[in-house]
């Protein structure tokens, strides 16, 4: 099943990047004029170099974005099975599909709006991008507080209301974005969420993959690591194919998709050994 879904993720994926590159093969940057520049744009804060005469202005951080499409598409697909199979035995994160399908369908918008703003490098696109982070981040810490008040059962229309109070906090944060600066709101949000998966760990030590919790945070503080780097531009070629804020996507990606699967895949019950009487 989930070579299955893992192929047609890629399938998915694949397709957009030959859409991508022919909207970056056939529109110019033409198509950004007259829209506000961003103040990235503005302070050159990322190392690869802005080609404005480019639909796409930064290609390499623009194609990254589809790491994102990729993990998104994945979940979506294992909301809908989850949906289908309906099994009794599932887990918390099993039986609450919606929640999967929401997540899913916050790394798809985080894929759109953060390639749309380093495609166009435009104040409307960054407002987007950062909007996709938090509304990711958001997600993923909800569903750590749903795992961690495990005691407390949600009927199906209460699932609804659930999904749909996050939803409305994600647009909130569209304008609470503009009140605290991105470097210590989401910080805060990744630690609390890590913090949560510590404690979730503790209370069902046999259900939880240690290493895909410690992947999770392993995986986001080196992404930070380099994404400051690039801001730095330490090690920096405008050129290059290679882009350290690329990688960031790229890790970044891996590691949100690591803090789901440690909720949603349970590891297998290893059965006990039975020694032979003597």
């Amino acid at each position: 099943m989930l070579r299955t879904l893992t192929f047609r993720s890629a399938l998915y994926t694949a397709v957009m990047l030959v859409v991508y590159f022919l909207l970056n093969s056939t529109l110019d940057g033409t198509v950004w004029a007259g829209m506000v520049v961003s103040k990235s744009a503005l302070t050159a804060e990322y190392c690869e170099f802005n080609d404005v005469r480019r639909f796409f202005h930064q290609s390499m951080n623009t194609y990254s974005n589809l790491v994102y499409f990729f993990f998104g598409i994945f979940i979506c697909q294992l909301a809908i099975y989850d949906h289908k199979q309906n099994t009794p035995s599932a887990n918390r994160m099993q039986a609450f599909p919606l929640l999967s399908g929401l997540l899913g369908t916050c790394f798809i918008y985080l894929s759109v709006g953060s390639a749309f703003f380093h495609a166009s490098l435009t104040w409307a696109g960054q407002r987007a991008d950062m909007n996709g982070v938090y509304g990711l981040s958001i997600s993923l810490l909800c569903v750590a507080l749903y795992h961690v008040f495990h005691k407390i059962t949600f009927t199906d229309t209460q699932k609804k209301l659930f999904v749909g109070i996050i939803l409305l906090v994600i647009l909130l944060f569209y304008e609470i974005a503009l009140l605290v600066p991105s470097r210590i709101l989401l910080p805060a949000l990744i630690l609390l969420a890590w913090a949560l998966i510590c404690v979730n760990y503790l209370q069902f030590r046999r259900d939880r993959s240690s290493l895909f919790g410690v992947l999770s945070l392993v995986l986001i503080v080196v992404a930070l690591k380099i994404r400051t780097l690039d801001v730095q531009k330490i090690g920096c070629d405008p050129h290059s194919l290679y882009q350290g804020h690329s990688l960031w996507h790229l890790l970044a990606g891996l590691s949100s998709f690591c803090t789901y699967a440690f909720f949603r895949f349970t590891p297998k019950t290893r059965l006990p050994v039975v020694r032979p009487s003597q």
